[in-house]
């Protein structure tokens, strides 16, 4: 974790972050799952992977990356001569935790007629033991792709695997992670604020357990979910995702109304990523002063790792980020 110094009360952070992107000569990407004063300063926010699609297209020497740890690695990944920071280097992600790359090893080990299509949310070491990488708008896309009796192991999520497979009706080995802030959506909640709303839609993600996808108007990506806030009929949405995303609808589409789903009792903020939450202001201004904490990957690693990345681009061709960028 960034240690924090002992008084920063002297120091104007958002001038200093200011003046160190000019020094720097840097880029400030955040995901839609950051608080809304990081998504306000950066240059670029989106989703993981078209943020560092963008990132490796500018002329910067530093990308500072508010997300998680495998972003700001997939960042590296396609930009090896970049400087690529994390303001917290303990903002992980619970997929990525649940599938320990030895043991995802030993798991395509015992399968060796399947391959493995791996969600992005993972480490550096499990996309490298992989075949093709998807996120959750070139999942589907991808999926079509392969022929239908090949055999596949879909990791490390097994709502966003149980969904592709109900919808296409493809049998698939799922790996058993889960993302904590969708598995913490409640469905009796849900039903009871869609009874105070009859009217609204519900947009879900689908790293949502089927319980909260059965109930949902639409299906789809992080920017997907954004795309349909803005196309939708009527005039109130209910967003079950991680709710800094709306700070995006409401930036966008300032005279509709949005209203997260809600987990547990109704009351918690256990909907809300406690690894993105880690990054801050502060840390961000103390990661583009230091350049630390910094993001290294050994070169093999990294390219046996972008070979999975690599296959996906090119059988998602146009549809992988789609509509996942706003431009400072």
């Amino acid at each position: 974790m960034t240690v924090m110094p002992a008084d920063l009360s002297g120091i104007d952070v958002r001038a200093e972050i200011e003046r160190l992107r000019k020094e720097r000569n840097a880029v400030i990407l955040a995901h839609y799952y950051q608080k809304p004063e990081l998504q306000d300063l950066a240059d670029f926010v989106g989703d993981s992977l078209e943020l560092s699609r963008k990132a490796a297209e500018t002329d910067a020497d530093v990308i500072a990356f508010c997300g998680v740890k495998f972003m700001a690695d997939t960042a590296k990944i396609l930009s090896p001569n970049k400087i690529v920071v994390l303001p917290d280097l303990d903002a992980g992600c619970s997929l990525e935790d649940s599938c320990p790359p030895e043991k995802f090893k030993a798991f395509r080990e015992a399968h060796p007629d399947h391959i493995a299509l791996t969600y992005i949310n993972c480490s550096t070491e499990v996309k490298a033991l992989s075949d093709v990488i998807v996120t959750s708008s070139s999942a589907e896309t991808i999926l079509q792709q392969i022929p239908r009796d090949q055999k596949i192991i879909f990791g490390p999520d097994r709502h966003l695997g149980g969904y592709l497979s109900r919808k296409f009706d493809r049998e698939m080995l799922l790996w058993p992670g889960v993302c904590i802030v969708h598995e913490a959506f409640s469905e009796t909640e849900l039903l009871k604020l869609r009874a105070q709303h009859p009217d609204a839609p519900i947009a879900a993600h689908p790293e949502c357990p089927p319980t909260i996808i059965d109930h949902a108007d639409y299906v789809g990506s992080t920017s997907g979910i954004l795309q349909y806030a803005k196309t939708m009929p009527g005039d109130t949405l209910i967003v079950a995702t991680e709710p800094h995303i709306i700070h995006q609808m409401e930036l966008a589409i300032p005279d509709k109304t949005f209203i997260g789903a809600p987990g547990a009792d109704g009351n918690c903020n256990c909907n809300i990523c406690p690894y993105m939450a880690l990054n801050t202001l502060e840390k961000l201004y103390l990661a583009l002063r230091d350049l630390e904490p910094r993001v290294e990957i050994e070169e093999g690693l990294r390219l046996a790792a972008k070979k999975s990345l690599d296959r996906m681009l090119d059988m998602a061709s146009g549809t992988v980020g789609l509509g996942d960028l706003g431009a400072r």
